[in-house]
């Protein structure tokens, strides 16, 4: 028992090393630069202001450079459990915002509790989130994380992991069969307050253009070198912006050439040039 545990702690551990050690980008003027001219663009997003205050009230002191809003502008309604936020990042794989809301909605409307989900049937799940898209997938994901969570816990509720550090919290969540960094980094920041910078398809394109990461790197080589890199006050605000700008920039997100991509980037951003990964002619063969 204590080897495994051992082992298990090493694995961990060795999931914080930074990938490109040597890549001296993005420096902390960089990222608060990029966040300052991203909120001058779009504004902060209304979507994530209900998660930014939480963040603010849970940690106050370490927030506190994080750019000021007015915490009585909008409802922040009630703070969601970290089993809701589990199951709600999950139906947000592979489909819109607007589709996996509807699909937690559904979900919740049809069964009163958690409990009541364990005990359905999965086609009855199935049918619940079927607007959301890749249903069985996602209802065998479900019915899977809260059956591991009665047996190793003895109650459907994940709040214990508030008191967890992030390594902990990352093991805890990814015995989960289905749930991968990406949704594990999602549950960090937006659930648990914690300092965390997801990788989606928005951030790691828009990293990879203005030469955050080596024009070879992959998503999740990405995310342990931009975590790495990033300061934690920054990295709420940041990610916020650049999946927003994914979303919004057409010139960024149009089809074309990786150059072409890269240069659009470049230019919303207002970063010089001579900063920016524009690779070779064979790196466009690999977007």
């Amino acid at each position: 028992m204590q080897k495994s545990r051992k082992r298990k702690q090493v694995e961990v551990t060795e999931t914080r090393q930074d990938p490109y050690p040597t890549h001296s980008r993005p420096t902390a003027e960089e990222c608060r630069g990029i966040r300052d001219e991203l909120l001058a663009l779009h504004g902060f997003p209304p979507e994530f202001v209900k998660y930014r205050n939480q963040r603010l009230k849970h940690n106050m002191t370490r927030d506190k450079n994080s750019v000021p809003l007015d915490m009585n502008e909008y409802d922040e309604g009630e703070e969601e459990s970290v089993l809701d936020g589990l199951v709600k990042t999950v139906l947000s794989q592979n489909t819109t915002e607007a589709n996996s809301l509807k699909a937690f909605a559904s979900l919740k409307s049809t069964f009163p509790t958690w409990e009541h989900v364990l005990a359905a049937e999965q086609k009855c799940i199935e049918n619940a989130i079927r607007c959301g898209g890749l249903a069985p997938t996602k209802a065998a994901c479900i019915k899977n994380i809260l059956k591991c969570l009665l047996e190793s816990k003895g109650k459907l509720c994940l709040e214990y992991l508030r008191g967890l550090s992030i390594d902990e919290i990352k093991a805890e969540l990814s015995r989960f069969r289905g749930i991968g960094p990406k949704t594990v980094a999602c549950v960090l920041m937006f659930h648990l307050q914690q300092d965390d910078f997801p990788v989606d398809t928005h951030v790691f394109e828009i990293s990879k253009a203005i030469g955050w990461v080596p024009t070879a790197a992959d998503r999740n080589k990405t995310y342990l070198h931009l975590n790495q890199r990033i300061p934690k006050e920054l990295k709420f605000d940041l990610n916020c912006l650049l999946y927003t700008h994914g979303k919004l920039c057409r010139n960024c997100i149009k089809k074309g050439g990786n150059r072409q991509r890269k240069e659009s980037a470049v230019k919303c951003l207002n970063m010089p040039a001579d900063r920016a990964n524009f690779g070779t002619i064979e790196d466009s063969f690999h977007m």
